[in-house]
């Protein structure tokens, strides 16, 4: 198995395991007379939920591989962060509950801070290997400080 499959194999169980509890009730075919697990007073967001999560899974599968799992990571690591925001977007839009509502306004945040450095950070591994990062990004990023260098003041 090449490098590329033996990644989009790996890929493509994450994303099985990942959307195994959601997936069906979204996007499962029904028998004529039969009736969706989904209530229709959700006014689309089921629809529009299996929309961003099958976008995603098509653009992390087609995100190009290069051989260099730095720069694999982040061509799939970018579609996966962007269907995040989509369907936290979603949530925003149809979901009632103030704590989901505020775990999709930060998840929208973080993820786009986020995308946004994995981005920069792709251009530069592009551009060659980085042997001195200076930091950029840090690896703490939008999840805290680094745990190898910080150190609590007491």
């Amino acid at each position: 198995m090449g490098k590329r499959s033996r990644a989009q194999a790996v890929l493509l169980v994450g994303l099985a395991f990942l959307f195994s509890a959601t997936a069906t009730p979204l996007g499962a075919q029904h028998a004529p007379g039969m009736h969706s697990a989904v209530p229709a007073s959700q006014g689309g967001f089921p629809e529009a939920m299996h929309s961003a999560m099958v976008k995603m899974s098509k653009d992390m599968e087609s995100a190009p591989m290069s051989g260099d799992p730095d720069k694999d990571f982040l061509a799939m690591m970018i579609p996966h962060h962007e269907g995040a925001v989509e369907m936290a977007r979603l949530v925003l839009l149809h979901g009632r509950d103030p704590l989901v509502r505020k775990l999709a306004e930060e998840i929208i945040a973080a993820q786009q801070a986020e995308i946004v450095t994995m981005r920069q950070r792709l251009e530069i591994l592009k551009a060659g290997r980085d042997e001195n990062p200076g930091g950029f990004p840090a690896l703490g990023g939008t999840r805290g400080p680094d745990p190898r260098t910080f150190s609590p003041k007491h």
